[in-house]
This record gives C-alpha cells, sequence and structure tokens, in this order.
C-alpha cells in the first residue's frame, strides 16, 4: 500500500480540484500567460471610427442625432471603405429628420451597414429583452450580435459566433465583418495575443471634416463605428489586465477570425492520455531513481508540456488545456517532499524540544529514566528538590532519590507505580515515599509516575514535589483540630472521640468510664479585674497542674470559657471516683502562680459515670454539666456525681418554665400585700407587695417554689415589671382613696441588668400619678454585687426622684457593712432568721442590736421582718426599731383582704393577726 501512497495523493488531488472548479482558474491563468508570451500586432483590416472625447466635446451632448451618422455613412463610402458596422443602439426612434436622413444614408449605400442587436436584462433582473434597430433601419441593413459573456472572474475571453434571437439564428457583428457563415457553434477563444493598441482608430470627428490623413486609413477596411469615450462607459476587462472598450473587442474578436486565430480548446482525450503516461513514468521510476531525478523528471515535464503548448497556441488556433497536468506534477513533487521528510521525526524532534522546554520551566521536579530506570532527564526544580546538579545525576539510579524505609520495606519502584499508570483513566498514579537529599536529608516526596513507549525503548517519567510544608501544615491543621489553642489540652472534639474509645474498651473489659467536668469558680472576677490577659494565665496555670495530677492516666481536655474536663477508665484512677474528684479539686488550695500574682482559684466538678451516668460520650458531657451546675448552685469548691434526679429536676425545671409563661400570658399572677407598722403604736405605714401565682388545677403555688425559676430565667425581667407596674396601679388607687400606703417591692436582678431602671421608674411614676414617696425599692446583695459603678449611679438616680432604696435580707451576705457605706440607701430590712429566735438566742439579740444602733448612726430606717408575737414586737421596740412585719401583724393577703381588713380596724392601727 504504501507504494502506492504518492499516486493515491495524486488522484485526491485531481478530485479535488475536479470538484470545486479550480483547475478552470489554473487553466484560464495559463491561456492568459501564454497571449503575453506570443503578442503580435493586428492585420490592419480593421479599423475603429472612435466616438471619443475630442468627438464628444465638438459635437455635444450624447446621443447624437442620426443626421450625423447619416453623414458619416455617406463620407466612409466615399472614402472607399468595405463594410461599416455600427456598434451603437438604434432600437429607439428620435427625431423623426434625423432617422429618415439615416435611413436613406442606408439605402444609398446599398445596404452594406451592419447594425448591432443585442440582448438586455430588465432593470429587476427577470425576463431578458431583445434590443433590435429600428424596422427601417433594419430594412436597410444587416443584422448583427453584440453580446459577449463575463466569466465569473469578471474577464471577457469568448466571443459567440452566433446567438438565437426567437426562432432565427443571428450572426455575431465579428463574424459579419469577417464574412463567415453564421452557422450553430460554440463560442470561440478571442485571441488576446493580437495587441489592442495595434487596432487602428480615427476620431468620428476627423472623418466628419473630411481629414484627408484619416480617409486614407480608411480605404479597403472593415470599419466598426462605436464609443470609446471612458464617459460613455461601454468597456470590457480582458486577460493580463487590460480594460478595453466594446468596438475595440469586436475588433478583437474580428482580428481573430480574420487571422484564422479563433482559438478553441483540445479535446479531453489528450488530457487524459497525458496524465495517464505521468503516472506510468512515475510508478516505474518511483523506486528507481533517486528523488532529486525524479523532481527533475517532473520539472522537465512540466515545462515541455507547456512549451509545446505554447508553439501549438502560437501555430495553430488551438489551446492545449495542461492544468490537470500540472496540478498532478505539483501533487507528485509534494510527495516526494513529503516521502523524503521523516515527519515522524521531525515531529518527534519538536514533541521533544517543546517537553524540553516545558519540562525546564517546571517549579516542579520533572525526571525521566530509561527502561533500566537510570535517570535521563533532570530539570532545575529537581536540582532545587533534591540538591543534585544534572551532571551529578543523570545516569544514575531513580533508587538514589528514595530513603530507605525505618521499618524495612522497600523503595517505591518507578516500574510497578508506572505500569499501575497505564490501567487508570488519565494515566498516571500518585505515590507518596521518603525522599533523601544530596547532604541526606530525608523528606516527604509526593511523585505521579507514568510511562510510554519512546523511540528508544520504553520510558518513564516522574513528577515530584516537597511536600514538607504540606505535610507540616496538615499536622497543625490537625493539631489545632483536636487541641485547644490557649493551653495545648485536648478540645471539647478530641475529647468526645477519647470518650468514645473508653466507652467501647469499657464494654469490652467492662469496667466503668469517669468523666470530671471542672468549672473555676469566679473566674469572671478575674477577668474584669485584671484583664483577659491575666485570666489567660490563670487557664495555663489550672492546665499545667491538671495535666501534672493526672500524671497521663487520663484525658485532660479545656471545653472553653472556664470549664475543663478529665475523662478516665476507674480502672486508672486507684480510688473511688468520689475520692478522686475530691483529690482534683484539693489540689487548687494551694494558691496558682502566674507571673508575680498568686492566685487561689476553686474549682467545682460535676462527675458522670458510665454507664449509669451515661451511655455515650453525649450522655456524659450532658450529664457532666449537669452534676456541675448542682455543684456551683449547692456550694462551691465541691463535687457533685450525676443521678438520675438531677435530670429530673431540670426537666421539671423547664415545664415549670413553660407553665410560668402561659401564666404570664393568662394573666394567673396577682399580688398580695403584707401589711408594714410602726411598732411603737401599731400604725400602718406601708405594705410589702408578694406575687403568688394561682394555678387554674394546683391552686396558689408557694412563691418559693417558682420564684427561684422566675429569677433565673428569661421571664424575670417580664414579671418584675408587672410587678412594679400594679403594685403603683395599687398605690396610686389607695393613695386617690385618701388612704396613702407606701408600697414596697422587691427587685430582681435582671431588671438592673434589662435597661435604665431610674428612666423606667420616671416613667412609670408619670404614668400612673404615684406620689415618689410613697415607692419604696427593696435590693438583695446579688443585685449590689453586678456593675458597682453602673448599679451606684442608678440608686442615686432613683432617689433624686423621690422614691426610697431599701437593703432586703440584712445580715445573710458576705459583705453588708461594706455596702450601707457605699450604696446610697435609705434603710435596710433585718432578714427574718435573725428575729424569730430574738427572744432566746442572745447571738440574735446581740447581731439585732448591733443593727439597729448602727443604722441609727447611719441615719437610715430600720425593718425588722418575722415578728409572730407581740413579746417581739415589744422587745425589737425596745431596741429602738422603728417599723416591722410579720405574721403578728398579718399575713400576705389579696388587695379586697387587705383593704377590708384595714378599712373594719383603721389604717392607724393594726391588731395583731
Amino acid at each position: 500500500m504504501k507504494r502506492y501512497r504518492p499516486h493515491i495523493l495524486v488522484v485526491i488531488a485531481l478530485a479535488v480540484v475536479l470538484s470545486t472548479g479550480w483547475h478552470g482558474a489554473l487553466r484560464n491563468a495559463l491561456t492568459d500567460l501564454r497571449f503575453a508570451w506570443q503578442s503580435r500586432a493586428a492585420g490592419g483590416n480593421v479599423v475603429v471610427v472612435a466616438i471619443d472625447a475630442p468627438s464628444i466635446d465638438q459635437i455635444g451632448v450624447w446621443p447624437w442625432p442620426r443626421r450625423l451618422h447619416a453623414e458619416l455613412l455617406r463620407r466612409l463610402e466615399a472614402a472607399g471603405v468595405q463594410d461599416v458596422a455600427f456598434d451603437v443602439d438604434f432600437s429607439t426612434p428620435s427625431d423623426p429628420a434625423s432617422d429618415e436622413a439615416f435611413v436613406k444614408a442606408l439605402r444609398d449605400v446599398g445596404g452594406s451597414t451592419i447594425l448591432p442587436s443585442f440582448k438586455q436584462s430588465t432593470s429587476n433582473g427577470g425576463a431578458v429583452h431583445v434590443n433590435r434597430p429600428l424596422k427601417p433601419f433594419s430594412n436597410q441593413s444587416w443584422p448583427a450580435v453584440v453580446n459577449v459573456a463575463v466569466e465569473s472572474d469578471g474577464l471577457v475571453r469568448r466571443y459567440p459566433v452566433s446567438e438565437k434571437f426567437g426562432d432565427a439564428l443571428m450572426p455575431s457583428m465579428a463574424v459579419v465583418l469577417a464574412g463567415q457563415d453564421a452557422t450553430r457553434r460554440p463560442p470561440f477563444l478571442i485571441d488576446f495575443g493580437i495587441r489592442a493598441a495595434s487596432i487602428q482608430r480615427v476620431s468620428y470627428v476627423d472623418v466628419m471634416r473630411g481629414d484627408t490623413a484619416a480617409l486614407d486609413k480608411l480605404r479597403d477596411k472593415k470599419i466598426i463605428v462605436g464609443a470609446t469615450a471612458l464617459e460613455l462607459g461601454d468597456r470590457f476587462s480582458v486577460p493580463n489586465g487590460g480594460i478595453v472598450s466594446g468596438p475595440v473587442l469586436q475588433a478583437l474578436a474580428t482580428e481573430s477570425i480574420l487571422q484564422n486565430r479563433m482559438l478553441r480548446w483540445t479535446s479531453d482525450v489528450g488530457m487524459i492520455l497525458g496524465l495517464g503516461a505521468l503516472c506510468l513514468l512515475m510508478l516505474y521510476s518511483w523506486r528507481r531513481f533517486a528523488p532529486g531525478l525524479r523532481v527533475a523528471i517532473l520539472v522537465a515535464t512540466g515545462a515541455a508540456v507547456e512549451l509545446i503548448a505554447v508553439l501549438v497556441q502560437a501555430r495553430w488556433p488551438f489551446v492545449i488545456d495542461t492544468s490537470l497536468l500540472h496540478i498532478a506534477i505539483i501533487a507528485y513533487l509534494t510527495a516526494i517532499a513529503l516521502d523524503e521528510i521523516d515527519f515522524r521525526s521531525l515531529l518527534g524532534r519538536i514533541a521533544e524540544s517543546r517537553f524540553h522546554r516545558i519540562a525546564m520551566s517546571l517549579g516542579d521536579g520533572l525526571v525521566c529514566t530509561d527502561a533500566d530506570h537510570r535517570i535521563t532527564v533532570w530539570n532545575p526544580g529537581a536540582s532545587a528538590i533534591f540538591g543534585y546538579m544534572p551532571a551529578e545525576i543523570i545516569g544514575r539510579p531513580f533508587e538514589t532519590l528514595c530513603a530507605v524505609p525505618a521499618d524495612g520495606d522497600a523503595r517505591p519502584s518507578m516500574g510497578d507505580a508506572a505500569r499501575r499508570a497505564l490501567l487508570v483513566p488519565g494515566g498516571a498514579v500518585v505515590v507518596e515515599f521518603e525522599g533523601r537529599r544530596k547532604n541526606g536529608e530525608t523528606f516527604p516526596v509526593e511523585a505521579s509516575f507514568s510511562g510510554w513507549q519512546g523511540t528508544d525503548g520504553f520510558q518513564y517519567g516522574a513528577i515530584l514535589r516537597d511536600i514538607s510544608v504540606r505535610k507540616r501544615e496538615a499536622e497543625r491543621v490537625r493539631y489545632l483540630a483536636e487541641h485547644d489553642a490557649l493551653t495545648g489540652l485536648a478540645n471539647r472534639n478530641m475529647l468526645h472521640a477519647g470518650l468514645t474509645g473508653l466507652i467501647a474498651a469499657a464494654e469490652q473489659r467492662p469496667s466503668d468510664v469517669a468523666l470530671l467536668v471542672l468549672g473555676l469558680d469566679g473566674f469572671q472576677q478575674i477577668n474584669d479585674m485584671l484583664g483577659h490577659s491575666a485570666g489567660d494565665l490563670v487557664l495555663r496555670a489550672v492546665a499545667d497542674r491538671l495535666r501534672t495530677e493526672v500524671d497521663g492516666k487520663a484525658i485532660v481536655a479545656r471545653l472553653g470559657g472556664d470549664e475543663f474536663a478529665i475523662a478516665l477508665d476507674c480502672t486508672e484512677a486507684g480510688e473511688p471516683i468520689a475520692e478522686f474528684a475530691g483529690r482534683i479539686a484539693g489540689v487548687f488550695e494551694a494558691p496558682l502562680a502566674t507571673g508575680t500574682r498568686q492566685h487561689r482559684v476553686r474549682i467545682s466538678i460535676g462527675v458522670a459515670v458510665y454507664p449509669d451516668g451515661g451511655q455515650n460520650a453525649d450522655d456524659l458531657l450532658s450529664n457532666g454539666h449537669l452534676a456541675l451546675s448542682r455543684a456551683k448552685a449547692t456550694r462551691r469548691g465541691s463535687h457533685v456525681i450525676f443521678e438520675s434526679a438531677i435530670r429530673q429536676e431540670l426537666e421539671n425545671r423547664l415545664t415549670l418554665e413553660s407553665e410560668l409563661a402561659l401564666a404570664a400570658d393568662r394573666g394567673e399572677f396577682e399580688l398580695f400585700y403584707q401589711p408594714q407598722v410602726r411598732l411603737v403604736d401599731g400604725s400602718l405605714v406601708g405594705a410589702e407587695a408578694l406575687i403568688r401565682w394561682r394555678h387554674p388545677v394546683r391552686g396558689y403555688v408557694s412563691p418559693g417554689e417558682f420564684m427561684p425559676v422566675v429569677n433565673t430565667s428569661a421571664l424575670s425581667d417580664r414579671i418584675g415589671n408587672w410587678v412594679m407596674e400594679t403594685a403603683c396601679r395599687q398605690a396610686r388607687a389607695w393613695e386617690l382613696s385618701g388612704n396613702s400606703v407606701r408600697v414596697a417591692i422587691n427587685l430582681s436582678p435582671s431588671q438592673l441588668d434589662s435597661g435604665d431602671l431610674a428612666h423606667s421608674v420616671a416613667a412609670l411614676l408619670e404614668a400612673t400619678g404615684l406620689t415618689p414617696s410613697l415607692l419604696e425599692l427593696e435590693v438583695t446583695e446579688d443585685i449590689l454585687l453586678h456593675d458597682e459603678r453602673r448599679v451606684l449611679d442608678m440608686f442615686k438616680r432613683i432617689q433624686q426622684l423621690g422614691v426610697r432604696v431599701l437593703f432586703d435580707d440584712f445580715g445573710t451576705g458576705y459583705a453588708s457593712l461594706s455596702y450601707l457605706k457605699k450604696f446610697p440607701l435609705d434603710g435596710l430590712k433585718i432578714d427574718r432568721s435573725f428575729v424569730l429566735d430574738l427572744l432566746t438566742d442572745s447571738d440574735d439579740a446581740a447581731i439585732v442590736g448591733s443593727t439597729i444602733g448602727l443604722s441609727k448612726q447611719l441615719g437610715l430606717t430600720v425593718v425588722a421582718e418575722g415578728i409572730e408575737n407581740r413579746a417581739t414586737a415589744d422587745f425589737l421596740v425596745s431596741m429602738g426599731c422603728e417599723e416591722g412585719q410579720g405574721y403578728f401583724f398579718g399575713r400576705p393577703m389579696p388587695v379586697e383582704a387587705f383593704e377590708q381588713q384595714f378599712q373594719a380596724t383603721g389604717y392607724d392601727a393594726v391588731s395583731a393577726a
């Protein structure tokens, strides 16, 4: 098949050229060149009487009167011309006198004049219209066709012998002038080797003037009269870049006929025979002769054929079509070139050059080896990674770059990896191995191996990348994902995973798993007083102490904020878990050293033990937090082991919160009022507003049951504001009735946190119209523990409104005496715990007496709570106490009962309840 490949290429080339028509363009180009090579002069038998620019200038605007053409005919007849042909349109009438003069002239010259007919398309490109001379003219003349066909390249090459007009066959103008028969024959090629410039021309105006020199040129000549002036536009493009006017084109056609140069194409048989001969010549010589000799044969053949064609066309009226032969020769020359050029090798060299440029520019290392795994390509990226220069490493085995694994495994095999690469989509296998630099340092390498069949056998390639930084970053990310950034302890995620593992192991033994959740007591105060940097130092110190104490026997984690956790198998503790928790709490009795400071930190611990305290890590964490909350609520610095009752209490609390929210929406809360009296005479001085909950099913619910939940829930602010507004409106109602009673209201911490309490009190006083002195606000120590500066400013603004502020439950806190000095108070209430046993407990009597004495010195009003008998009331009077409240004077009661009792007894004196 390879033997016939050049000839198949020639056949394909000829088929493409024939199907596209390109050979016609080549044929015309060759013919045109031959015209240029064999130029000849006109025979001189044809003269053009030119309607040129000088004639138009002298005679005037075109078209001319036909009497001028009549005069021209008579002068030409007198000059002794043979024939006259007009290339002028006579198809439309003009001035009748001029037309009659032209008819008479035609008749006088004996009817030897030739007038043109031509086909013309209508303006819309539709039907073809035939323009003939008018009947009077055609009766006295010979008809002739002047149409010529313009080819696709815009040139005129062929001239018709005749045209069919209707049923009649009309000869062309050149045929009539040359005296040829108007047989039905195909058009012929005009011989454009005849130089158009050699056609004689005489100006129309010179003939009309009777110019002797002009008339002498016309004797015995065939005359063509027509327009040659540029402004008349009758022009045609001809081969070799020429542009001629219509009359000149008719003259060239006439000269071609007169000189027997009506050129015609030779038969296709000759072309086919020539192609066959060329093919046989190439079949014979392709493997016998050298390429250079074959090229010479082809060039000589082409030149010889073209020379013969030129000679034939110059001597005889035949045009040999050599276009396909030249195309075949070009195709054979191309086949010789393709056969001589080793394209596979060339493409290989191009690809290798491109590969080398890419390889040298890669930032990653690129290494290629031969079939024996010896390095053949080494780019700068590989030098930067391993430290070897190309001269040091090329030729050495690839294993030079691989470190010997510490576990004794084999080094990575490039061959195995490359063979696997051939079996996967994409053709590459990525592996990681330990690389070895020139200096002996080992490091992780990522390699993408591939293999291919090259000209020198199977070859291997590897893209190598130093992934040391990526590995370190991955380790860092993994560390941060599993550890607390501040303390370095395990974080919640790692603790969860560790707990899960301990539980899984405990299921196999079996054994218990304990989780201790640790919370720092009062840590927020350290942050607030010393700043977060100091707080961070404390957290690190706590982490170090915990880490030291467990000594690797447990997982120590930081859960976030001031919470830590310890997870361990109970068998590792070596002691009961309660003792272990106590020991952990005990290690914080010693102060923590953080820089130059010593901090005493206590911790509370919640303990959850698998399986009773939770079946999985999430349960243990949840229950451990519940136990921690219980430990903080009962006694700080203690530990609590989770029991199911703790969760039940929480669930009860959540249920109670939901019921309280519904109670607030349904208006189930109401205020009871407990009278406050002047102890000296028992007169009513005020009433403490106390909230009660009228449950639709359970009846009245004790405040001790629901108020702790209210004060620590989102309802606190809402219910506190409702209490204040309801009490103020009730006090205003009593004031309007003429029975003014001072109302005492207990504040909740949320009312100070939620907004501007002083502004709210002022707005409420304005809305209700209550006299400010009839409102008394009672605060407890936990309220004063908030932002002292803000609370101090708040109470000063409240006192400026005229509202009294009392310290409630005095004596039960940690720093009550300092608060008496620091905060703007109007009085204090002695807690009932000191009053109940006042008559029998000398310590209580001493505390109450001291408190009353201190208050008098500070100018504070004293109200004693919990008075339940006359003797206690009298004893308080003897101590100097001014006011009191308790069951002796009246229990908390609804507003209706309160009003009924004091309307019956009067507001001036209160009898014992």
